[in-house]
Parts: C-alpha cells; structure tokens; sequence
C-alpha cells in the first residue's frame, strides 16, 4: 500500500506540473506532517478557487446587458464545477481512505482550478470581434 501510494503521489507531482509549483513552494513538503500538508495544498486550493470567482464576477459584470450570454456562462459554469468534482473524486479514488487523501484531492482541485482560472483570463483578454469570444472587452 505505501508503495502505490508513494507512485500515486509522484503520478500527480507530476501530471499537475507548473500549475502547482507555486503550492509546491509554498507549502514546501519538508518537515510538514502529512495533515499540514494536507492543509496546505487545501488553502492553495482556496486561493485558486477565490482568483476564479473574481474572475468570473468580472466576466458576469461584462455580461449584464447580454442575459441570454450570462446564462450560458452560468450553465458551462455549474457543468465546470460538476466536472471539476467528478473528476478529481475518480483521479483520487486509487487514494480513498489514505491520510494523504486530502492533500491529493486538493492538488487535483487546485490543477483543474487553474486551468479554468486560464480559460477565463483569455475570455478577459481576447478581441473585440474574435469569433470565439463572447465576453465583450472592457
């Protein structure tokens, strides 16, 4: 068992890259025992999801006038969020019960969190008149 869960645990560094270097860092596994570490990368995570929440009040605020478009941004959001859940809680499962369970599931959310983070910087971001942006510049 700690043999699987030492490979899952490198498994995740891994996969979850750049987007959690800064937690890396910030929570700086040595020494931490493993219910620090645990919430560690869980106020990484709330950090990320505050960031995403601004973000999206910015975009909804750029909506108000265009309320089919807002409610489209509120559909794909809660189907984010639906995902979001779905998927950390199945990338974890092989980790269920362990004590390293939160610290997993936290970087999960914390790496899907980031890249949502990213989609909505470039809604934010793109051109006026771009095919593909239906967040109308600031």
């Amino acid at each position: 068992m700690r043999g699987a869960l030492c490979c899952v645990l490198v498994a995740f560094s891994l996969i979850a890259g750049a987007s959690i270097a800064q937690a890396d860092e910030d929570c700086d596994a040595r020494g931490l025992s493993q219910a620090e570490l645990n919430d560690c990368y869980g106020d990484a995570y709330k950090k990320a999801d505050a960031e995403l929440n601004v973000l999206y009040r910015q975009i909804t605020d750029r909506l108000k006038d265009d309320k089919e478009t807002a409610g489209l941004l509120v559909a794909a959001e809660r189907a984010w969020v639906a995902f979001r859940d779905a998927e950390c809680n199945f990338s974890v499962s092989a980790v269920a019960g362990a004590a390293a369970y939160g610290m997993i599931h936290a970087i999960c959310l914390h790496r899907l969190t980031g890249k949502r983070i990213d989609d909505l910087k470039n809604y934010l971001d793109c051109q006026q008149g771009a095919l593909d942006c239906p967040v109308p510049a600031k």
